[in-house]
């Protein structure tokens, strides 16, 4: 089978400015050819953003590192995700008892997942992001408790993956894009990538 997006790729160089092992993974299974090149930077935006302003800000300051170096033919993707609930940015917990408070604070409760994605050239920046509701069962201490114990989720937003063991038993209901709310929304990852090479 050809790859619509990747025959059109072709002359160009796809850049994952990213260590994530689910970014990498849906890139590979959408058939794309890419390499990893991932920068880090410090992850501080303005107190006053809110929602997708902040995994905008984000995912843009993480294209940050490869804009002076960048050839003309590179696009490098960057992106970020914020779980939202209550006005609150749940970012990724630096510890258990992080990572039980946020949990407990989404027990039984819809909260909003959203990714933001940059598209960067030598010459042009492009972000769009892309907003799931999830919502949890209520959760036990003990199913808390265990859930950290066993999975260590302290590299995810809202300290929890919606593919491992809480995601299966706990999400009682979600509205949008699945791969979104693991880290990447490759429905618009596709479209946008087909629309700047186009």
């Amino acid at each position: 089978m050809t790859n619509p997006l990747q025959e059109k790729l072709k002359g160009s160089r796809l850049i994952l400015g990213s260590g994530s092992p689910r970014r990498k993974m849906f890139l590979e299974e959408m058939g794309l050819d890419f390499e990893v090149r991932p920068k880090s930077v410090e992850e501080v935006y303005p107190d006053h953003l809110q929602g997708k302003e902040i995994s905008d800000y984000l995912a843009k300051l993480k294209a940050t590192p490869f804009k002076a170096k960048l050839q003309p033919n590179e696009i490098v993707i960057t992106s970020d995700t914020v779980v939202w609930h209550k006005g609150i940015s749940l970012a990724k917990a630096a510890n258990p008892e992080e990572a039980f408070d946020m949990l407990k604070t989404l027990s039984g409760d819809w909260h909003e997942v959203i990714t933001s994605v940059c598209f960067t050239t030598s010459d042009t920046q492009k972000t769009v992001n892309c907003t799931t509701l999830v919502k949890f069962m209520e959760f036990t201490e003990e199913e808390i408790n265990s859930y950290i114990d066993q999975c260590r989720p302290f590299d995810k937003a809202g300290a929890y993956g919606i593919q491992e063991w809480i995601g299966m038993i706990g999400i009682s209901e979600i509205k949008g894009s699945y791969t979104n709310v693991v880290g990447l929304p490759t429905h618009l990852v596709y479209k946008t990538l087909m629309d700047m090479v186009s």
